[in-house]
């Protein structure tokens, strides 16, 4: 049975190597409805109609500056610990799946260039789902995972050659979060890094026992930076979207993490272009925090929350 469905009938799409296509069979007409591969290796599943702007998502200068600062390893011990955490649930999985016989389906939603993306392969899974609403994100995680010989076409034919295959396969799709082309309880296990947070949608696609991975901000994150760039601090609530994932999700385990950082003006610079501060705070603000910059590195510390739900079963 398919993985994926249709965006825009929701009828079983097959994948392929040059084109994915759905067989119609939930179409009034039965019209069957094409999707290529780019040669970067992503397929685009976002209809129009689902688009709310021009290019929605990220920017190619926010991915750029995201893609600098992450691959500097400021962010590392978040990346390390979320992997820590997901290879210990997926080996916890697959004994239970064992006896099904079953492949292990991962999303990561929000996925953006795919830093954390590209260290979850690692972890246990089958197959990878990195979805994100931005085409320039999922150019470059295409790009990078056919580097790194991670693209689902390309695992397809070493499996096929009976090469040793241990990396999940990575299948990056530019979708809508709130629109995700799966199929109904088909995924074990979702992770939103600094990603949206849809309840309804996760529990969806998300089958019976399935994991839900969270990272967030945490109270005090950034709080030097954020304290020179606006009159007005308003602290992290890191936890408001729990209370919306009660009735289908239960809390397992809550984890704190913060890292030193001691940044170069060109870090700061990544840093303020791939958050939200890039558009929120006045210029002259930031030009003040820059200026001040050039002369020593900048101190301040990284601070982030990790939640692991599971979901409850169902009544």
């Amino acid at each position: 049975m398919s993985l994926f469905i249709c965006p825009l009938c929701q009828s079983p799409l097959q994948t392929a190597t040059d084109t994915w296509r759905c067989d119609g069979s939930l179409h009034p007409k039965q019209t069957a409805h094409p999707f290529d591969v780019a040669r970067q290796g992503y397929v685009n599943l976002l209809p129009v109609q689902q688009k709310k702007s021009k290019a929605p998502g990220d920017s190619q200068q926010s991915i750029d500056a995201r893609k600098r600062f992450l691959n500097a390893g400021h962010y590392q011990p978040l990346n390390d610990l979320i992997c820590q955490k997901m290879t210990a649930l997926l080996t916890a999985q697959k004994v239970s799946l064992s006896q099904k016989d079953r492949p292990i389906n991962w999303l990561d939603i929000g996925c953006g260039e795919g830093y954390y993306t590209q260290a979850m392969a690692q972890t246990g899974m089958d197959m990878l789902i990195a979805a994100d609403i931005s085409k320039p994100a999922v150019v470059e995680l295409a790009k990078t995972s056919k580097a790194l010989g991670g693209l689902w076409s390309q695992q397809a034919k070493d499996s096929a050659s009976k090469e040793t295959v241990k990396a999940a396969a990575i299948y990056p799709l530019v979708t809508s979060a709130a629109h995700l082309p799966l199929r109904a309880h088909s995924i074990n296990g979702i992770s939103s890094i600094f990603s949206p947070i849809l309840p309804e949608a996760f529990n969806e696609v998300l089958s019976d026992e399935g994991y839900l991975i969270i990272a967030k901000p945490d109270m005090g994150h950034l709080a030097t930076m954020r304290e020179a760039l606006f009159d007005d601090v308003r602290e992290h609530d890191s936890d408001k979207f729990l209370q919306e994932l009660a009735p289908y999700f239960q809390l397992l385990e809550t984890h704190h993490i913060s890292s030193s950082l001691n940044l170069s003006a060109e870090d700061l610079t990544d840093l303020m272009t791939m958050t939200p501060y890039a558009y929120r705070a006045r210029n002259e603000k930031r030009q003040a925090l820059l200026a001040e910059v050039a002369a020593q590195p900048f101190a301040t510390e990284a601070k982030f929350v990790i939640y692991i739900l599971q979901k409850t079963a169902t009544r």
